[in-house]
């Protein structure tokens, strides 16, 4: 009999599991939620609902903001305590539900740190994370982000005004696990509803600013407020200054939570207000705006590793990592869509990771399986907002297909896409996949081939947090004043006191092809 470790490195394309979303659908309607729909098997993965959650991450999720406070403090006698204590109590205005992953790396003298790859809006994680033991409700995370975050928003909207809505592009797992939980826990009926581009007639419209929905007997509902788990582009469907109340605002995706360009100036503005406090965004170094002819040139500069991003994709989608001529070729060949792209350093191997100005950073990976191979990893934090502040509300980690190679050169066969990249997502004979098999439980399990301590998930949670600061920050810098001849609604108190900067966003992220997307 062999132990789950002797499996690592067996082939994975036999065990990938399908996504309920394939392919582009049309002419679909609404359907409704009551409470009393929430099942746990619909709403979690199968081997998540027999996993025993890690003692040591159900301690983390159990400290609080005030022990981890301290316990950060006492470790990083450096950082002002007074800031700390204020960015943990922050309350995000736009940005109020966010994911990041974060790679675990050390430098060649051991420094070991957690740093950003990048932070969702609207994320996935809690189809993957187990049940706390001292969590009683079935509904998991699911019921931390509807009563914490979502239902404090509707608080500002008359329930005469409309109906409840879950709106989704992907991922109905989770998006029918949220709105199955918000039937239960305010006992309305909620309308769920997928929503695409390609769709000639969806079932979502905007009226006046207010979101309706189609049902099955082809009948329009007014939505008062929306819970959204659109995710692909959503600013080409979403205005960005609704009547209907929308969780995230759209934005937050367009300050940085869907898009990797703006999410990098967020970062150095807010570290620049950070400088002095001991605390700062930490990323790999990022150059943003370059077009495709001046990429090899990046690229040198790096040592010849990199990464090359689209910067509004998502889901693993418009990553390209560069070890060699062959990998950068292969990307000079391709035609996008976009006109500007960003280049980060390439986070690998002690032999071969960028070469940047704060030094080189390396992964520490997985504990060595019993082949001694190690794999990269990343982890995923959740968290949202509240009324005392921010708070964890899940997390999981997703491992890479292929072993780290000491030199690239021991194994020129693997790419380095294989050995870097942890994103589940896969597409296979033209339709979206997931190799669910990689992904790492926070459970006793999986969680110790992570090598990662308490101090490790209160150093990814602090990182999560300053990066969902800067991006809401950001959020704040493009929404301004709406002139005093603004249009105004009594119904809708919220609603265009603050308009969309296009001119400051155009100045930021000058990116054509973007700007035509956006809903004005």
């Amino acid at each position: 009999m062999t132990s789950p470790s002797d499996n690592e490195d067996l082939p994975l394309k036999p065990q990938v599991i399908p996504v309920p979303v394939k392919k582009p659908k049309t002419h679909l309607d609404a359907s409704l939620v009551k409470s009393g729909d929430f099942e746990a098997e619909r709403h979690f993965y199968p081997r998540v609902l027999n996993a025993a959650i890690h003692p040591l991450v159900s301690s983390f999720f159990s400290l609080g903001n005030q022990r981890i406070l301290a316990r950060y403090i006492h470790l990083n006698p450096q950082v002002n305590q007074t800031v700390l204590e204020s960015l943990l109590s922050y309350k995000p205005k736009y940005f109020q539900w966010a994911g990041s992953d974060l790679f675990n790396v050390t430098t060649a003298s051991g420094q070991r740190q957690m740093i950003i790859v990048e932070t969702n809006s609207c994320p996935s994680g809690q189809k993957s994370m187990p049940l706390l033991s001292d969590v009683g409700d079935e509904h998991g995370g699911y019921g931390i982000v509807i009563d914490s975050t979502f239902r404090e928003m509707l608080s500002k909207a008359d329930p005469s005004l409309g109906d409840l809505a879950v709106v989704y592009d992907k991922n109905i797992m989770e998006a029918s696990g949220y709105a199955a939980c918000l039937a239960d826990n305010t006992g309305e009926r909620v309308w769920m509803a997928e929503y695409y581009l390609t769709d000639p007639d969806p079932p979502v419209k905007w009226v006046d600013g207010v979101m309706h929905i189609r049902d099955e007997q082809k009948q329009w509902h007014p939505i008062r407020a929306c819970f959204r788990y659109v995710t692909q582009k959503p600013w080409n469907r979403f205005p960005i200054n609704p009547k209907t109340i929308v969780l995230n605002s759209i934005v937050s995706c367009l300050a940085g939570g869907r898009n990797k360009m703006m999410a990098s100036r967020a970062y150095d503005f807010f570290n620049s207000e950070l400088t002095g406090t001991g605390l700062a965004v930490r990323m790999p170094e990022t150059i943003r705006n370059v077009t495709k002819s001046e990429i090899p040139l990046w690229v040198d500069s790096m040592g010849g590793h990199a990464v090359i991003k689209v910067p509004y994709s998502n889901a693993g989608q418009g990553v390209y990592t560069i070890t060699n001529k062959q990998e950068l070729q292969e990307f000079m060949a391709k035609d996008h869509h976009y006109d500007k792209f960003i280049v980060q350093s390439l986070v690998g191997n002690a032999s071969w990771s960028s070469i940047t100005r704060a030094g080189t950073f390396y992964h520490v990976g997985t504990i060595p399986n019993k082949k001694h191979h190690t794999f990269v990893s990343d982890l995923r934090m959740m968290i949202c907002a509240t009324e005392e502040g921010l708070r964890p509300v899940a997390c999981y980690a997703r491992r890479a297909r292929k072993p780290l190679c000491v030199n690239l050169a021991d194994n020129p066969q693997v790419t380095s896409w294989e050995m870097l990249g942890t994103n589940l997502s896969v597409k296979m004979d033209d339709e979206w996949t997931t190799e669910a098999q990689r992904l790492l439980l926070m459970d006793r399990k999986d969680f110790n081939q992570l090598g990662l301590g308490i101090d490790d998930l209160i150093d990814a949670y602090i990182q999560t947090i300053l990066s969902v600061i800067a991006i809401d920050k950001m959020c704040e810098r493009l929404m301004k004043d709406a002139p005093l001849n603004a249009e105004k609604d009594d119904k809708y108190p919220w609603y265009n006191r603050k308009v969309f900067d296009f001119e400051l966003f155009e100045a930021l992220n000058p990116d054509p092809a973007l700007l035509d997307e956006i809903i004005h």
